[in-house]
């Protein structure tokens, strides 16, 4: 076998470094924003290109809530911890679909709240639609007050629609108490 000239390897290895750094995202995802936290099951904690986080409520969606304080932990209520035990589950399926997609997420921000929130359709890299898998699970409801707010209304609307009719998820429980009308009884 021949040896390579000088001239000749240096112009391989710089083609193979070259051939592999664009090659690179492939490999190490890089496109989307970087999810920092679930905090449960409709809201994230990302990253933005400078490097701060940001709040990030799914839009379209309400899940169940989860335990926030130790008293709420330690209630003994039937509702709270109906609504706790479907929060925690939904609050667990988005870490499994944000762990699917890398850790990372694209965003569709639709809104802000009065919280400072980003509101926004949330998709894997992939391009699966995180709100429409717990929609599907029936992990999560439809949100109706700001429906006319959400781009894929017709998605969120059929994927309900399907768990309702398959009775999953919270759709299968005779007891569970919308998110929305919990917080407003819980407040009382």
């Amino acid at each position: 076998m021949e040896k390579l000239t000088k001239p000749v390897r240096f112009w391989l290895c710089a083609t193979i470094i070259f051939l592999g750094l664009i090659g690179c995202d492939r490999f190490v995802n890089t496109s989307g924003e970087p999810v920092e936290r679930v905090s449960d099951g409709d809201t994230i904690i990302v990253k933005d290109s400078s490097g701060k986080n940001f709040t990030v409520r799914f839009a379209c969606v309400d899940a169940p809530e989860i335990a926030h304080s130790n008293k709420e932990k330690q209630s003994k209520r039937t509702s709270d911890r109906n609504q706790f035990n479907w929060g925690v589950k939904a609050q667990e399926r988005v870490q499994q679909l944000v762990q699917q997609g890398g850790d990372r997420v694209t965003l569709n921000i639709t809104d802000s709240d009065r919280y400072g929130r980003k509101i926004a359709e949330v998709r894997l890299q992939n391009g699966i639609f995180v709100q429409q898998i717990l929609l599907k699970e029936g992990l999560a409801k439809v949100y109706r007050p700001y429906l006319n707010k959400c781009p894929s209304k017709d998605l969120v609307q059929q994927a309900e629609a399907e768990a309702k009719e398959q009775r999953v998820g919270v759709w299968s429980d005779t007891k569970f108490v919308n998110p929305w009308e919990y917080r407003s009884l819980s407040k009382k």
